[in-house]
């Protein structure tokens, strides 16, 4: 879906808002204001569940090589009892506990302190301080984008240490892989913990905050729409690409550096991972601006779900094919590697293809070429918190007029190449595959919601023009 957003209309287009305006334009952004059972029921599980299954995967690797029954069939058989597992499971330690506070602390300085200086020399890269999207209360912040440089510092100093200084061994993140988990959930809920508090008490932003009364839903689902600390210390921007994003290359390296260890080799599945993953990261730094007009910036509030999502949840499950191959090492066939990264590829493709179309229609206003073709689009309209009255227009051309959202298909791919490269004896380097679809089927329900709610007839005659979601033909 490519939504521009125009500049603000003549001063006579401009009205004050209306009861019924105020209304419409709370269901346009963000989450909801009122919770119903459903919601509530599923963020208590959420709440619950969601650390034990990150601890469930990460211990049956390490108990069980990677077998998500043999600790089920223990339990249910008596062979093992939870106090067994839990007892063979390592504790924090002061050493992961100083690892984990030097990285994040590092990138909070490469974050803060060090402007970008890659847009000055790399052709096409944008960084810099950038513009994000207005918010529902009218704002627009500026945000520093330096994730690629991030990376890239941080990268640079990690082939230094394992090739020339030798301070800590390659391997070192995957050696404290379960007491740096502790470490991680300590950030996730303390994050968290303190938007909340924030939200209540010294927001950013008072009118861009929302709050339903339910105390499991706000501490969920985020009452601040931009918490900041500072001018530039941004918690979305910097949760949601550092410090996990970072670390996923640097944890995929330092599970290769695990397999050279243990087998004397690296194999073609664990490159494989390594090069496909690392594809995608690099893609989001340099998109990094773009970004900033994605669903998490435009429209999620900042709470648990993306404060210990980002701290745990991603960095612990999607590594999952590296650890995996850690414990099993895969060799492919050539036939079977080679399918493998042309998956991979054609699905990073399509993401980025589909991306670029939104991003230079958006860019243009329309006044580009997509396919050869200038392309086809439907204007429609919505309203601001403020009741300011803005245009957008949404694209029919393209990969945008074979379905809504054919860069989650392509990301889709992506993703069951990563799995694929682990062959087909476990479940576990599966759960990837299955939790995208998942989440990126759930994105498009409610992606589309909001939509609707904020484009209403205008909405109804997109979905009648482009009327697939994910594979034309299918869904």
């Amino acid at each position: 879906m490519a939504a521009h957003q125009e500049k603000k209309l003549a001063q006579e287009r401009k009205h004050k808002p209306t009861q019924n305006d105020t209304q419409t334009s709370q269901v346009q952004w963000g989450r909801a204001w009122e919770v119903d059972w459903f919601s509530l029921a599923s963020i208590l599980f959420l709440l619950l569940f969601a650390p034990l299954i990150v601890y469930y995967f990460i211990m049956s690797c390490d108990q069980y090589q990677c077998s998500l029954t043999d600790p089920l069939r223990d339990l249910l058989t008596g062979n093992k009892h939870l106090s067994d597992i839990w007892n063979r499971t390592p504790t924090l330690t002061y050493r992961a506990a100083g690892i984990y506070s030097l990285w994040v602390a590092f990138q909070v300085v490469l974050y803060v302190f060090v402007p970008d200086f890659c847009h000055k020399f790399l052709p096409g890269y944008v960084g810099g301080v950038q513009e994000g999207a207005v918010t529902p209360a009218g704002v627009v912040n500026k945000y520093e984008i330096n994730g690629l440089q991030a990376w890239i510092i941080t990268h640079v100093l990690w082939f230094a240490n394992a090739y020339y200084f030798h301070f800590f061994s390659p391997t070192i993140i995957f050696d404290n892989w379960i007491p740096l988990l502790w470490c991680a959930n300590i950030l996730g809920y303390a994050v968290s913990t303190f938007a909340m508090i924030k939200g209540y008490f010294f927001p950013t932003n008072a009118k861009d905050c929302k709050f339903t009364g339910n105390f499991f839903y706000d501490y969920m689902m985020g009452i601040e729409f931009n918490p900041r600390i500072g001018r530039w210390f941004d918690f979305k921007l910097f949760f949601n690409g550092r410090p996990g994003i970072v670390a996923w290359t640097l944890i995929n390296l330092s599970y290769a550096a695990k397999q050279q260890e243990l087998y004397g080799q690296v194999t073609n599945s664990m490159i494989l991972v390594n090069v496909l993953q690392g594809i995608y990261v690099v893609d989001f730094f340099w998109n990094e601006a773009w970004y900033l007009k994605t669903i998490d910036i435009c429209h999620d509030h900042f709470g648990w779900y993306l404060g210990w999502g980002d701290c745990v949840w991603l960095p612990y499950l999607y590594t999952l094919q590296g650890l995996y191959l850690v414990y099993h090492p895969v060799q492919l066939g050539t036939a079977n590697a080679v399918g493998v990264l042309m998956l991979g590829l054609i699905g990073y493709y399509i993401f980025r293809a589909t991306n670029h179309q939104k991003d230079l229609f958006r860019r243009t206003d329309g006044n580009c070429r997509i396919w050869g073709k200038k392309p086809e689009y439907i204007e429609c309209s919505y309203m601001s918190v403020d009741g300011t009255k803005y245009y957008s227009k949404l694209m029919t051309s393209g990969f945008w007029g074979w379905a809504r959202h054919f860069n989650y298909t392509g990301d889709l791919l992506g993703s069951l190449a990563y799995c694929l490269a682990c062959g087909f004896a476990h479940i576990l380097p599966y759960f990837y595959i299955i939790y995208m679809t998942i989440l990126l089927t759930h994105r498009c329900v409610r992606d589309e919601h909001r939509c609707s709610s904020k484009y209403g007839k205008d909405w109804t005659r997109y979905t009648a023009t482009v009327p697939y979601r994910l594979v034309p033909g299918v869904f």
